[in-house]
C-alpha cells in the first residue's frame, strides 16, 4: 500500500519544464531502486495519454499499464518545486508525486489526498512550505472523526439477500457525503466478516471521501452463507477513524448484547449502544420555497452565510423527500436537495438556539435571499385548465400521421387498451366475508395465469410465473390479513399493500427493481378487476389493431401475433420498447400518433402504415383497397427476399455492403445463419451476464463465446463488451443513483471501473477465438483516453493469449465520438455506429419520453452528418464503418446508409433477407446522390418525404 513519509520528499527542487521534472523524478526512483531504468519513458507515455495534474498545485506522475514490469518495489517519492512547473495548459505544479506500482494502488493514494484537495488554498500552502514535515502535514490534513448519526442507521428494510443491504449500507454512506459514487461496487468486491449473533461486518478503503459507518438491518431475519443474517455494518474506512467503535461493538458483542443492536426500532438504541451521535428532539419550522430556480447556489450561498452566524448545528430537509435531513451550513449539502419552487423546507436546530435561529431563517426564505420573488399562487388547477385543451377522437377518414416504426401495413377494428379507475368501498361487511372473496379472486387468478404460462414460450412464461410467486407471497397476505381484521374491504387492503410494496421497490433507484413494481401493480390491477367484477373489453373476433398509450416490456407477453394485425402507440419514438418489440414479433406498428387515438371507439377500422408512418381512420373503401394491394405486393417481395437470402448485398451497379446480425447470445445462431446474415454484427454480451444470479466466471463466458463462433463457422463475429449502467443495471452489480443514468457511469465508464470484470470478459473472447475472426468493440466510449486504456487491456492479455484474426473497435454512439472520428480512426480497426442513442443523444431527446421520443429519429439530418463524418474520417485511414442501431433495418434509411458509403448494416436476423433485398434493388450512385440531399434538408421529415420521392 502506498503511504506517504517525510522520507521521501525532496525540497525546494527546480525545473524549467514538465519533461525535465519527469526526468528528475524517474532518476529518483531508479537511484532509489523501485524502478527499471527506462520507466522514464512510461511517465511519458502517461502524460501522452491524459494529463496526471491533480489540482491544488499538485501532479501525480506514473507509469502505464504496459511499464508495470519495470516496477521493482512499489513506493513514492515527492519533489517539492517552489517555483511552479508548467504541466500544461497554464496548470502549474508545486508537488510532484512520483509513483511505482504494479496495481492500482496510486487509487489509494488519491483517496489519501482528497482531504488535502479541499483545502481552498493548498497549492500556495505546498509551494510555501520549508520543511518535509511541514508539507507532509498539508498532504494529510487533520485526522477525521468517524460519521455515525440517524442517517447512517436504517432498521427493518424489506431486502432479499445479503447484496441488498450492502447496496443499502452504501447508499446510506453515499448519502451522508462519506463515500462517492464508485462505493457500492468496492463493498462487493469485500470480504464479509461474521461478527456473531446474526451481525455481519463489511468495509472497503476505496472510494472513501471520509470514514463513516452505516448500520442496516432486513425487514425479515435472513440467512447468509448457511448463518444467519440479522444485521450489518458497512464500514467506509480511512485511517484508524473507526478503531474506538470497533473496540466498542467488540465489547457489545462479548457481552452479549448483539439482540439490542438487531431487535432495535429505533435508530436512538442503536446509537446509544454504539456511542454514535444521539439527536435531541430539537425544534423545527417548514416553509415553502418561493423562488423561481429553486435553491440554486446563489441564495442556496445566502442561507448557509446566515446560518454559519449561529453557534450550532441547524439542518434543513425537504418535507416530502425520504433523503435525511443536511446541514444548513454546507453549500454542497443545499445544492444537492435540489428543492424546487413549491416545494416544503423543514428547518431543524438546536434548543439552545431554536428561538434565534429559525425566525431569521424563515424570514431570509420568505424574502427570497436576495432575489425577487413572486407569491405562490394557492391553486394551479385553474391555469391547467385553462391551458389545456380538450382532445377529441380523429373523425372518419382522418389521416394520423406518428413515427414509422415496424414496417408492413394492417388494417382491422380498433381495440383500445387504457388502464381504467376502478372504484372499490374502503370499509368491507366482514372480515370473513372479504376474507373469502380475496381467496377466491386470487384462485381465479392463479388459474388464468396458469393458463398464460402453459401457452407462452419459456422467456415469456417466466413473467407470469413470477406473478404467480408473488400471488403467493405470504408476506403480502400477512398485511392484507392485517388490513382486513382492522375492517378493511378486500380491495382495499389489497390494493394498499400492493401499491406499498411497488413504492419500496420504486425507492431502490434500481431500474430492474423498478420493473418489478411495475409487475406488482400489473398483479394487484388483476385481483382488483376479479374482486370488482370488471371485465376487460373483449378482443374482435377478427385480427385487430392494439391500440395502447405505449407497449412496455410487461405487455410483450400479451401480444399474439396470429391476433394483432398492427399496432398504434399513443407515445413513443422509432426506438421505443414499442417499436423495437413490434420489430421483433414481425407486427407493422406506428408510435406516437398522439393522446386523441385513444379516444376511439372500440371497433373503429383503422389502416395502418408503418413504413410510412401513417393511420387513417375508417378509410374509404378505395383507399382500404390500394392500403391492400400495397400489402400483398410487399409480401410477395418479402417471399422473394426470402428465397435470395443467401445471395449478397451487391447493388445494381456492383457495389457490395455486408448484413450481419444482431443478437443476444449462442441461442439460435443457427437460424440466424439460416436467415441469410453474412456475420454477427452485434453480440450484446450484457445478456449473458444478466442471465446469471451473479457475473459469470471466464469459463462459464468463453463457452458461450465459442458457442457463437462455433455456429458462425468461420464468419466474423462483432462482440459488444458489457455494456450495463444507466438504464440497463444488474442486480448482483447496484449502481448508486444518478441524477441522469443516460448521461452517468454505464458503458466502458463503468467497466473500466471494475477492470478485473473487464479482463475476464476479454481474457474469454480471446481464448474462444482460435483463429476465427474476432472483432471486439467497446461501448459509450466519448474520449480518447476511455478507448486506449481499453486496448491496452486486451493488447495485455494478446501477449499470453495469441489470435490470428483480432480488430478492436468502438462503438459511435455519443456525438463526441463522431466529433473526435478522425483521431480515434487512426488507432481504431473500425466503428459501429449504435443509431439508437446517438440519436437521443444529438437530439438531446430521452428516446422514452412520453412526448417528445416521437422526435427522435435517426434520420435526422444531424444524426446523418455525424453518420457521414464517422465514415469519412475512416475511410480516410482505410477502416470500415457499420451501424448497427434500429436505423439499419429502417427500410427508408437503407438507400441513405448506403449512399453515406456504410460499410456494413446488423440488423435483427428477421430483418436480414429484406434489407439485402433492398440493397439489390438499389443503384449506388442514385443512393450517393440522394444521401448528399438528405444531409442538406432540415429536419427528419423532410429526410423521409425526399426518400418517398426518390
Amino acid at each position: 500500500m502506498l503511504e506517504l513519509a517525510k522520507e521521501q520528499i525532496a525540497m525546494g527542487q527546480s525545473a524549467a519544464d514538465k519533461g525535465q521534472a519527469l526526468r528528475l523524478l524517474a532518476d529518483c526512483l531508479v537511484a532509489d531502486g523501485l524502478v527499471a531504468e527506462g520507466y522514464l519513458q512510461g511517465l511519458q507515455d502517461r502524460e501522452e495519454q491524459g494529463s496526471t495534474f491533480l489540482g491544488q498545485g499538485i501532479a501525480i506522475p506514473h507509469g502505464t499499464p504496459q511499464t508495470r514490469d519495470q516496477v521493482f518495489a512499489t513506493g513514492v517519492r515527492l519533489m517539492q518545486f517552489p517555483e511552479g512547473v508548467d504541466w500544461g495548459d497554464g496548470q502549474m505544479v508545486y508537488l510532484a508525486i512520483a509513483i511505482a506500482a504494479r496495481s492500482d494502488e496510486h487509487l489509494r493514494l488519491l483517496q489519501l489526498l482528497t482531504r488535502a484537495l479541499g483545502e481552498t488554498d493548498l497549492a500556495q500552502a505546498l509551494r510555501r512550505a520549508r520543511s518535509a514535515e511541514a508539507l507532509l502535514k498539508l498532504l494529510q490534513g487533520a485526522p477525521q472523526a468517524l460519521a455515525l448519526d440517524a442517517q447512517l442507521v436504517s432498521l427493518n428494510l424489506p431486502a432479499d439477500d445479503f447484496e441488498e443491504l450492502a447496496w443499502r449500507g452504501a447508499r446510506l454512506l453515499q448519502r451522508a457525503g462519506c463515500v462517492e459514487s464508485g462505493f457500492a461496487a468496492m463493498l462487493q468486491q469485500a470480504e464479509p466478516l461474521p461478527l456473531g449473533e446474526g451481525l455481519w461486518w463489511l468495509h472497503s478503503e476505496r472510494q472513501v471521501r471520509q470514514p463513516g459507518l452505516a448500520f442496516i438491518t432486513p425487514q425479515q431475519p435472513l440467512r447468509y452463507r448457511d448463518q444467519p443474517l440479522n444485521g450489518l455494518f458497512c464500514l467506509a474506512s480511512l485511517g484508524a477513524a473507526h478503531q474506538a467503535l470497533l473496540e466498542r461493538l467488540c465489547e457489545v458483542l462479548i457481552e452479549g448484547r448483539g439482540q439490542m443492536l438487531y431487535q432495535a426500532t429505533s435508530s436512538r438504541t442503536v446509537l446509544e449502544v454504539l456511542g454514535g451521535e444521539v439527536p435531541a428532539d430539537w425544534p423545527s419550522a417548514r416553509i415553502v420555497l418561493a423562488n423561481a430556480h429553486g435553491l440554486h447556489a446563489r441564495p442556496a450561498k445566502v442561507l448557509a452565510q446566515l446560518a454559519k452566524g449561529f453557534e450550532g448545528e441547524i439542518r434543513i430537509r425537504l418535507l416530502d423527500d425520504s433523503q435525511p435531513a443536511v446541514s444548513v451550513k454546507s453549500l454542497s449539502k443545499l445544492l444537492g436537495l435540489g428543492a424546487r419552487r413549491g416545494q416544503t423546507l423543514e428547518l431543524i436546530a438546536e434548543p439552545n438556539i431554536a428561538n434565534d435561529a429559525l425566525p431569521v431563517l424563515l424570514a431570509a426564505i420568505a424574502d427570497g435571499l436576495g432575489e425577487t420573488v413572486e407569491a405562490l399562487p394557492e391553486a394551479s388547477t385553474e391555469e391547467v385548465l385553462v391551458v389545456a385543451e380538450p382532445l377529441s377522437a380523429p373523425v372518419p377518414g382522418s389521416l394520423i400521421q406518428g413515427v414509422p416504426a415496424a414496417p408492413g401495413i394492417a388494417c382491422g377494428p380498433a381495440h383500445i387498451c387504457v388502464e381504467r379507475d376502478i372504484d372499490y368501498p374502503l370499509r368491507g361487511v366482514s372480515p370473513s366475508q372479504e376474507r373469502e372473496q380475496l381467496r377466491a379472486a386470487l384462485e381465479t387468478v392463479n388459474a388464468e395465469l396458469q393458463a398464460l404460462v402453459q401457452r407462452s414460450d419459456k422467456a415469456i412464461g417466466e413473467i407470469f410465473i413470477t406473478h404467480q410467486e408473488m400471488l403467493a407471497d405470504p408476506a403480502l397476505m400477512d398485511e392484507v390479513e392485517q388490513r382486513l381484521g382492522q375492517g378493511e374491504s378486500a380491495a382495499a387492503a389489497w390494493m394498499s399493500v400492493i401499491e406499498a410494496a411497488a413504492r419500496q421497490q420504486e425507492a431502490l433507484h434500481d431500474a430492474l427493481l423498478a420493473e418489478r413494481a411495475a409487475d406488482l401493480r400489473d398483479i394487484g390491477r388483476r385481483v382488483l378487476a376479479q374482486l370488482c367484477g370488471v371485465i376487460d373489453t373483449p378482443e374482435p373476433a377478427e385480427p385487430y389493431v392494439l391500440v395502447m398509450t405505449e407497449v412496455g416490456p410487461s405487455d410483450v407477453a400479451r401480444l399474439d401475433p396470429q391476433r394483432v394485425a398492427g399496432i398504434v402507440t399513443a407515445q413513443g419514438g422509432a426506438t421505443a420498447h414499442s417499436a423495437i418489440v413490434a420489430r421483433a414479433l414481425g407486427i407493422p406498428a406506428v408510435v406516437g400518433a398522439g393522446a386523441a387515438m385513444l379516444l376511439l371507439a372500440p371497433g373503429t377500422p383503422l389502416l395502418l402504415d408503418g413504413q410510412r408512418g401513417r393511420v387513417s381512420v375508417a378509410p374509404a373503401a378505395d383507399e382500404l383497397q390500394r392500403a391492400l394491394t400495397e400489402r400483398d405486393q410487399r409480401e410477395q417481395r418479402l417471399q422473394q427476399a426470402w428465397a435470395s437470402r443467401h445471395q449478397p448485398a451487391v447493388t445494381r451497379d456492383g457495389h457490395a455492403i455486408e448484413v450481419f446480425a444482431n443478437i443476444g447470445g449462442s441461442q439460435g445462431i443457427d437460424k440466424v445463419v439460416e436467415q441469410g446474415a453474412e456475420g454477427v454484427g452485434l453480440l450484446r454480451t450484457e445478456l449473458i451476464f444478466m442471465a446469471h444470479p451473479q457475473a459469470p466466471d471466464v469459463a462459464t463466458q468463453e463457452a458461450e463465446y465459442r458457442r457463437v463462433l462455433d455456429g458462425l463457422d468461420g464468419r466474423p463475429l462483432v462482440v459488444r463488451t458489457l455494456d450495463v449502467g444507466g438504464d440497463k443495471p444488474l442486480p448482483y452489480w447496484p449502481i448508486a443513483s444518478e441524477d441522469n443514468p443516460f448521461l452517468g457511469v454505464r458503458g466502458v465508464r463503468l467497466t473500466l471501473q471494475r477492470p478485473q470484470i473487464m479482463r475476464d470478459q476479454l481474457r474469454a473472447l480471446l481464448q474462444a477465438a482460435d483463429g476465427r475472426p474476432l472483432r471486439i468493440m467497446f461501448p459509450m466510449v466519448g474520449q480518447i483516453h476511455e478507448w486506449r486504456e481499453a486496448k491496452a487491456m486486451v493488447e495485455q492479455l494478446r501477449e499470453e493469449i495469441p489470435v490470428a484474426d483480432l480488430q478492436l473497435g468502438i462503438m459511435v454512439e455519443v456525438p463526441s465520438a463522431a466529433l473526435l472520428a478522425p483521431q480515434l480512426a487512426r488507432e481504431v480497426d473500425f466503428f459501429s455506429i449504435g443509431t439508437n442513442d446517438l440519436t437521443q443523444y444529438t437530439l438531446a431527446i430521452d428516446r422514452g419520453h412520453p412526448s417528445l421520443s416521437a422526435q427522435a429519429d435517426g434520420l435526422h439530418p444531424a444524426v446523418l452528418r455525424l453518420i457521414d463524418m464517422t465514415v469519412r474520417a475512416a475511410h480516410a485511414e482505410g477502416k470500415w464503418v457499420g451501424v448497427c442501431g434500429e436505423l439499419a433495418a429502417d427500410p427508408q434509411a437503407v438507400a441513405i446508409l448506403l449512399g453515406l458509403e456504410v460499410d456494413e448494416l446488423s440488423v435483427a436476423s428477421r430483418s436480414v433477407a429484406e434489407v439485402k433485398a433492398l440493397v439489390r434493388q438499389r443503384d449506388y450512385q442514385t443512393a450517393r446522390a440522394l444521401a448528399l440531399e438528405a444531409l442538406q434538408q432540415d429536419s427528419a421529415a423532410a429526410v423521409r418525404a425526399l426518400v418517398e420521392h426518390y
